[in-house]
C-alpha cells in the first residue's frame, strides 16, 4: 500500500512514448532513503482545493496522485464550460543525495459514461522546470460506453528524461479531460469522463526510474 504523504488541491498526470519492455529493466535500485513530495502549485478547473492527495510508495519506486472531483461532461445538468476540465500540478520531489530520477511509466484510472455518438479525450503531459522537453500522451474514448477505464503510458529507455543531478527542479504535470456530444442529443442525455471511481477517488500512479549521479 501507499502511505499518505500530502493532501492538497490538485492534479494528475502523464507520460508519453511507445511501450518498451526494456523500460523496467533500465531502472537502478531505488535509493534507501525516503522520498518527500511537496505540492507547490495547483491550478485548474478539474482539481478544486482539497480534492487531491499525493502518496509515495514505501519502497520509493512510485508515487500516486488521487482525485475526488475531476469530471468533464456535456448534456443535461452541465454548464457550457464543463466539456473541458484540466489540472496543472507542480511537484517538488526531494530525492536522496547522489540520485536523480525520471518518470518511466504512468497508469491512469477513471470512469466513462458516453452516449452513442459522444466522444471523450484524456491527455497528460509533464516537463521539468528549466527544461524545454515535454512528454505527452492522449487517449480517446467513444460511446456508447459506461464503465471503468484504465490506461498506461510507458516511456522507452532511450527517451527517459532525468532531472539534473544536484539541482532541485519542479516537476510540472498537466492533465486534461474533454467530452464532445458528437451526434448524441445533449438536450436529453448526459455524457461524462471522469478521473474518478466508485468510491469517489482514483489513483494515478507514476513509476520512477532511478540513476546514480556521477
Amino acid at each position: 500500500m501507499l502511505r499518505p504523504l500530502l493532501v492538497g488541491g490538485a492534479a494528475v498526470a502523464l507520460l508519453g512514448a511507445s511501450f518498451s519492455p526494456q523500460a523496467a529493466a533500465a531502472s537502478k535500485a531505488p535509493p534507501p532513503d525516503r522520498i518527500v513530495i511537496d505540492v507547490v502549485a495547483v491550478n485548474g478547473s478539474g482539481c478544486p482545493a482539497g480534492t487531491t492527495a499525493v502518496a509515495v510508495a514505501p519502497d520509493n519506486t512510485a508515487f500516486t496522485v488521487s482525485y475526488s472531483n475531476y469530471l468533464a461532461q456535456v448534456g443535461v445538468g452541465s454548464k457550457p464550460t464543463d466539456f473541458r476540465k484540466n489540472c496543472q500540478l507542480g511537484l517538488n520531489i526531494h530525492v536522496p543525495q547522489g540520485f536523480t530520477y525520471a518518470i518511466s511509466r504512468a497508469d491512469y484510472r477513471g470512469f466513462a459514461h458516453l452516449e452513442s455518438g459522444a466522444t471523450g479525450l484524456e491527455k497528460a503531459s509533464y516537463y521539468l522546470q528549466g527544461q524545454s522537453q515535454t512528454s505527452s500522451a492522449s487517449h480517446r474514448f467513444a460511446g456508447p460506453v459506461s464503465d471503468d477505464w484504465q490506461t498506461s503510458d510507458v516511456t522507452d529507455v532511450a527517451s527517459l528524461v532525468y532531472a539534473p543531478c544536484g539541482v532541485q527542479r519542479i516537476l510540472n504535470v498537466n492533465t486534461e479531460l474533454r467530452v464532445s456530444a458528437g451526434s448524441s442529443d445533449p438536450s436529453s442525455t448526459n455524457s461524462f469522463l471522469a478521473m474518478d471511481s466508485t468510491d469517489g477517488s482514483v489513483n494515478t500512479l507514476y513509476h520512477f526510474a532511478w540513476k546514480e549521479c556521477p
